[in-house]
């Protein structure tokens, strides 16, 4: 007869889990590492953050008594499609929300748990309470800490998110992983825009562009915008480099699949974009953690990066928006649209016709 632990790990699998595995619940090993990160300011306005870092230390401050910690991932890498003109958004977002599907799939693993060993407590987390998942998911053998703090596995890269279901159940736990297989690399160090990295698995998080793009809710920082190039909502540069991800197999999951009116938002269409239509359009998609105000202030900067001028009427319009932060923006990049369009005249000289 199977153990109680391989039939968990089975149910997980036929949930659409391809990664699963069992940590003890003691306290977080990073702890130490997450305080000291806070300490330098490097959370940004994550406050958060601040708030539950005693509560992450141990997962008894989510289920009292939890004895066992589930692992579970699921890849979201897309197919990548040759047609698509310009990719703005983070791949995790292009989806449906990961918090709903795997929130669903934890229940269903929860429910048949509960109903394999009546009377045990469970909890299900997908990013939802003071818990340092990743700390557990390399306990329970998920993977390493790549040098771009992403968790990274041998078989899917580091495309895939985590969740966890904690339960009072003791149950065996796997080996955790131990190495990293980073090497020598530093692509990913080498290729942030914003030289967000303070040195190998250090992120400050205030020059991330995933930050600035979603968790940030006052102006950008004007060293900062032009280092978001195209950038309208997160950022996949630290894994597009990573040579882990090359090989890593598309994701299976048909809720992650991209949906065309997320990946190819178009920021001049999303300047005219009301608080009813922003809702309507992004509801039940990742894109609602910005707000409107934080994506469209987002857009006018990837247009001032653009400098293309066609965008300026869009831009134009956005300074009479009622959210300071938008008309904040979009004045920013219409004043580097003009500079651009100056130099370009300029260059070209008097009396000379561009062609």
């Amino acid at each position: 007869m199977p153990s109680l632990e391989s039939a968990i790990k089975v149910q997980a699998r036929a949930l659409g889990f391809e990664l699963v595995g069992i940590a003890s619940a003691t306290p977080a090993d990073g702890i130490d590492r997450m305080r000291a990160w806070l300490e330098q300011g490097y959370a940004g306005e994550m406050n958060y953050m601040r708030r539950h870092a005693d509560a992450r230390q141990h997962p008894e401050s989510i289920l009292p008594g939890v004895r066992s910690v589930v692992m579970v991932g699921m890849n979201y890498k897309p197919a990548e499609d040759p047609n698509f003109r310009t990719r703005h958004i983070a791949r995790y977002a292009c989806g449906a929300d990961y918090h709903d599907v795997l929130w669903e799939r934890l229940n269903r693993l929860l429910a048949w748990l509960q109903q394999d060993c009546p009377g045990c407590r469970c909890r299900g987390v997908v990013d939802t309470a003071p818990l340092l998942e990743r700390d557990f998911a390399r306990r329970a053998g998920l993977g390493w800490f790549g040098k771009n703090a992403m968790l990274i596995n041998k078989r899917l890269g580091s495309y895939f998110f985590i969740g966890a279901l904690l339960t009072d159940l003791e149950l065996h736990p796997d080996a955790p992983h131990e190495t990293s297989h980073c090497g020598s690399c530093t692509a990913c160090l080498d290729a942030c825009p914003t030289a967000a990295f303070v040195g190998p698995g250090v992120l400050d998080s205030r020059r991330c562009i995933s930050y600035l793009t979603i968790e940030l809710r006052g102006p950008i920082p004007q060293d900062l915008r032009s280092g978001m190039g195209d950038w309208l909502f997160g950022c996949d540069v630290c894994q597009e480099v990573c040579p882990w991800n090359r090989k890593a197999p598309n994701g299976l999951e048909p809720a992650f699949a991209a949906r065309t009116e997320i990946e190819g938002v178009d920021p001049v269409e999303l300047l005219s974009l009301s608080v009813e239509e922003f809702r309507r359009r992004f509801r039940a998609t990742a894109l609602m953690r910005a707000k409107r105000g934080g994506l469209l202030r987002n857009a006018a900067i990837v247009l001032g990066n653009r400098g293309d001028p066609v965008a300026l009427p869009a831009l134009r319009s956005a300074l009479h928006d009622s959210d300071i932060l938008i008309r904040e923006a979009a004045q920013w990049a219409i004043e580097q649209i003009e500079k651009r369009t100056a130099v370009s005249s300029a260059h070209l000289g008097p009396g000379t016709e561009r062609h």
